[in-house]
């Protein structure tokens, strides 16, 4: 399962289904896949108390109804070269989201984006080599967008992942 590619839905023009409600198994699952992506369909199965065949097709009607958005594997950014990461906000021109999220995606490094309400419209993560590289991103990647005001560059002293572990 840890190699396919699944879609993110809306964002890329496939609109969902409207959302079933999930039971105890279904979240169960849910759960031992957030912890170990690769997990077999047999030891699902076995871990939720159903068939192999009951737990590849709630995994499947999770995938397809867009709760289960992809298998990823989790990174250590700082032994995988990149040391430095950095929170940055943005202030947009109104209404330019779409087009500035697609130019966002674009960026070496960038692994989160968010736009949220408040002091400032865009949230983004990104991992870099060291500061010389986030100083680069920024000053010239980020402020080159010509719907881009402002910035600001937020430094990640360290960080923890909150995802269960495997």
């Amino acid at each position: 399962m840890a190699a396919e590619q699944m879609a993110d839905g809306p964002q890329d023009g496939v609109p969902l289904p409207p959302p079933r409600p999930l039971d105890a198994i279904d979240q169960d699952i849910l759960k031992i896949l957030q912890s170990d992506g690769r997990a077999s369909i047999r030891s699902v199965a076995e871990r939720v108390h159903v068939s192999r065949a009951n737990a590849y097709a709630r995994i499947n009607r999770l995938v397809e109804d867009g709760v289960i958005r992809g298998f990823r594997a989790r990174v250590d950014h700082e032994r995988a070269g990149h040391g430095t990461s950095a929170y940055v906000t943005l202030k947009i021109v109104q209404n330019t989201w779409r087009t500035v999220r697609e130019q966002l995606r674009q960026l070496p490094g960038a692994s989160h984006i968010a736009l949220v309400g408040g002091d400032f419209d865009v949230l983004l993560l990104v991992h870099t080599p060291d500061n010389r590289a986030l100083r680069e991103l920024v000053l010239t990647r980020l402020q080159a967008i010509p719907e881009v005001l402002s910035t600001r560059t937020l430094l990640v002293f360290e960080e923890e992942d909150l995802e269960p572990e495997a």
